[in-house]
């Protein structure tokens, strides 16, 4: 079973009202890009914690995770409020099968993901795999105001590196904004304004894709890809789609 640490707070950057990223210093075990770790506080008494994926790749400090205050979030809404030198509880192993030795081979990846479920594709990007694996990378982050798009600096940066190899495509759900789409992932999937946009075809024969994030997302997007011939991924049953939900 895995143990809890200490890890302490580096920083706590606020990027919105409810956005805010947490760095931390903990002697975590090694980890793959893609994972998710547990972080906890002891609220009243309790143990209370919620699985974050890790943002920084295998190697890179501190930890650093993508959050989200929920309404009703009891500890995303305490952990808002840490400040450098707070303690905070980590799970020392990291867990989960969001990773790329766990999707088939193929010409194309398409990382589909909304709101803070972005992490985990950060992480991979920021390794060497996924770039000598796949002949072209798509990379879609899904929002609902503009002021929500973070780490476009870090976006930046892949399709600087890899120009011929990465497109990136930016949803704004609830604002105009140039450049982004209006509206809802599979809704653009299903209309075709995302194959538009990124000047690519989804396709069975040379796709695979991940889907992150909201569940309603994940679960519209699957049900839109099995209509154009799309499979979900099991390690028994091969197919193109592999999942994680954030909520």
């Amino acid at each position: 079973m895995a143990q809890w640490i200490q890890g302490t707070v580096v920083d706590n950057i606020h990027w919105t009202e409810n956005l805010f990223s947490l760095t931390l210093d903990a002697a975590v075990d090694d980890f793959t890009a893609g994972q998710f770790t547990s972080l906890a506080l002891d609220i009243d008494g309790e143990r209370v914690a919620r699985p974050y994926s890790y943002l920084n790749s295998p190697g890179q400090r501190p930890l650093e995770f993508f959050c989200y205050t929920a309404t009703d979030g009891l500890l995303s809404n305490m952990l808002v409020k840490l400040d450098s030198g707070d303690q905070v509880w980590i799970k020392q192993q990291s867990t989960g099968f969001f990773v790329l030795k766990e999707i088939p081979a193929a010409d194309e990846l398409w990382m589909l993901g909304t709101g803070t479920g972005i992490a985990p594709y950060l992480s991979i990007l920021n390794t060497t795999e996924p770039w000598d694996r796949f002949q072209h990378i798509v990379l879609v982050q899904a929002v609902r105001t503009q002021a929500d798009l973070r780490y476009q600096e870090l976006i930046e940066t892949f399709s600087s590196n890899h120009p011929e190899q990465f497109s990136f495509q930016a949803y704004v759900s609830r604002e105009q904004v140039p450049g982004t789409i209006t509206g809802r992932v599979p809704t653009s999937i299903e209309d075709g304004s995302l194959e538009e946009s990124v000047g690519r075809q989804l396709n069975t024969e040379v796709s695979q894709i991940m889907l992150c994030g909201n569940p309603d997302m994940v679960k519209d997007t699957v049900e839109v890809l099995k209509g154009r011939g799309f499979r979900k991924h099991r390690r028994r049953t091969p197919g193109h789609i592999t999942v994680e939900n954030f909520w």
